[in-house]
Order: structure tokens, then C-alpha cells, then sequence
């Protein structure tokens, strides 16, 4: 293979198998295993995982975005999107389609007894606010999806004064 055709190799092509896999745990609800495809690629509006989620666990919180539109695709396993306040089955081989806004508030549950393995794509939209209704909290982002210039999590009760801190 040529330098040139190793450059851009590299720069687009990845295996999720040859990846290292993050655990991202929390007893007793979530428990997931993920491989970041996008980082370290030419991708500049893409972001893309694959997650496998333990029997029984969830990927990540319920919560809804205000600018990213993601699309999860099951790959093996079963399980359940929680999405705007329903329950829907999930199985190998179904694409799931989550629009920006607040009707789709949405979470993976594995609801099976073997692992729920899917591939998640993003848009990678900034600025981003995520909202998560179960805990009432929200981030807000701005910058590049890798190392955003902000990020801060905080309540949706606890507003400052605009005029606070200010000279």
C-alpha cells in the first residue's frame, strides 16, 4: 500500500472490531461496552459508535436532543427504545430514526437475557443542548465533538440571575 493510500486509510476507515471498547457503568441501570468510530477520522458532521449493552442494562440515560438527530441501527440482540413515553421492541436489524426536539425524548434498554449490540450515528450539530427528564438536568456544548470548547451539565431549576457576577 502506497504512503498516500495509507493516509487515507487512516484518515477514513475504521473496524469496530480492532477498536478499543470503553465500559461506561453504572450499578444498577447501565451497562454498555463502546467503540467510537468517528474520533480520530476525516468526519467533521458524523459521529458514530457501535455499544453493546449488558442483559438487562441500559446505554445511557433517557434524554432528548435540541440540535443532533441520531439513528441507531440493531445489529444483534433485542431489546426496547423508551421513546416519548412508550416502549417500543427492538430486534436485529431495525433502524431507529430520532429527530432533534423535544417529542423524542428517547433510551436503549436491553430487555433480553444476551447482549444488544447496535451501531449509533449522529450528527454532530453545535451548539447542543440535551436534555434528560428523569433527572431534570441538561448539557449544553459548544466547539468540536472530540474536545468541546464548553460543556457543562447542571438542573433546569437552578437559573442565575442574568446580572449575577457582573461588574
Amino acid at each position: 500500500m502506497s504512503e498516500r493510500a495509507q493516509r487515507l486509510r487512516e484518515q477514513l476507515i475504521r473496524n469496530f472490531d480492532d477498536l478499543p471498547k470503553e465500559r461506561e457503568a453504572r450499578a444498577p441501570l447501565y451497562d454498555t461496552m463502546c467503540a467510537r468510530l468517528a474520533r480520530g477520522t476525516a468526519a467533521q458532521a458524523l459521529g458514530m459508535s457501535i455499544d453493546i449493552v449488558a442483559p438487562g442494562m441500559r446505554g445511557c440515560p433517557y434524554h432528548l436532543h435540541h440540535a443532533q438527530e441520531e439513528a441507531f441501527v440493531i445489529l444483534e440482540g433485542r431489546g426496547t427504545l423508551r421513546v416519548a413515553g412508550e416502549m417500543l421492541e427492538l430486534k436485529a436489524g431495525d433502524v431507529a430514526f430520532l429527530p432533534a426536539g423535544s417529542d423524542y425524548p428517547h433510551q436503549i434498554i436491553n430487555t433480553s437475557d444476551a447482549p444488544l449490540k447496535y451501531l449509533s450515528i449522529s450528527t454532530q450539530t453545535r451548539p447542543e443542548i440535551v436534555e434528560y427528564p428523569d433527572s431534570g438536568k441538561y448539557l449544553a456544548t459548544a466547539g468540536p465533538s472530540g474536545a468541546p470548547r464548553f460543556s457543562r451539565i447542571s438542573r433546569l431549576d437552578e437559573d442565575l440571575d442574568y446580572w449575577q457576577g457582573e461588574p
